[in-house]
């Protein structure tokens, strides 16, 4: 299957995390922790585009001339609730980075996202979108949530993700063949209640111990 919007992150270190996230056995504390560093480990691969610019600086020694991220209009947008998981994690590196929020949920018959939430920061045609959500599995989520930013005025968006499905990211190059999406796995495809396989679970309740 071509999909050329995909861009798959296999560092070592993503998949060495990635793998005892997945395990059922890891706990809440650990399950948390994990998706912050993949996130953290991801959103370094994902930024390396960034335009900079030449900064002049003063070191003890003498004055030189630096390079410094020239478009600091960077914003993190959760899709609620799982996508908090990764917000703590990609600002590690972007401590500046705005945050927003989409809340959509899911109808569990027809597995299709309707919206409850949505705040994002002002001047949302200058900034730099960064969704974040730990899976890509239908799709439905992360096309509503680009929508959701596009009609707010949004150019430039990238969808991160853990483990996505075939399906999901299909869907969302059918829907928004702009946006690419950064997954640290693409898995095998989705069961018959919408749920990533071989996947992780449900993220959102094993990010905070619901069922």
């Amino acid at each position: 299957m071509s999909l050329p919007n995909l861009t798959l992150l296999d560092h070592p270190l993503i998949q060495h995390k990635l793998t005892l996230l997945r395990d059922k056995a890891t706990s809440t504390r650990d399950f948390k922790l994990l998706t912050a560093e993949i996130a953290t480990l991801m959103a370094y691969e994902v930024t390396k585009d960034l335009p900079t610019e030449s900064v002049r600086v003063e070191t003890p020694l003498e004055a030189m001339q630096g390079r410094m991220i020239s478009d600091k209009k960077l914003t993190l947008v959760p899709i609620l609730r799982a996508g908090l998981g990764m917000v703590d994690g990609v600002a590690q590196l972007l401590p500046t980075a705005r945050v927003g929020h989409i809340g959509l949920s899911r109808d569990e018959e027809s597995l299709e996202p309707s919206k409850y939430y949505a705040k994002l920061p002002h001047g949302e045609h200058d900034r730099d979108f960064f969704i974040l959500d730990p899976m890509l599995a239908t799709g439905g989520s992360a096309v509503a949530a680009v929508t959701t930013l596009k009609s707010a005025g949004a150019r430039r968006i990238r969808f991160l993700c853990i483990v996505a499905a075939p399906e999901g990211v299909r869907r969302m190059l059918d829907g928004h063949p702009d946006v690419r999406v950064y997954a640290a796995a693409l898995d095998r495809g989705l069961n018959e209640h919408g749920y990533i396989v071989p996947g992780l679970g449900d993220a959102g309740d094993r990010l905070y111990g619901t069922r």
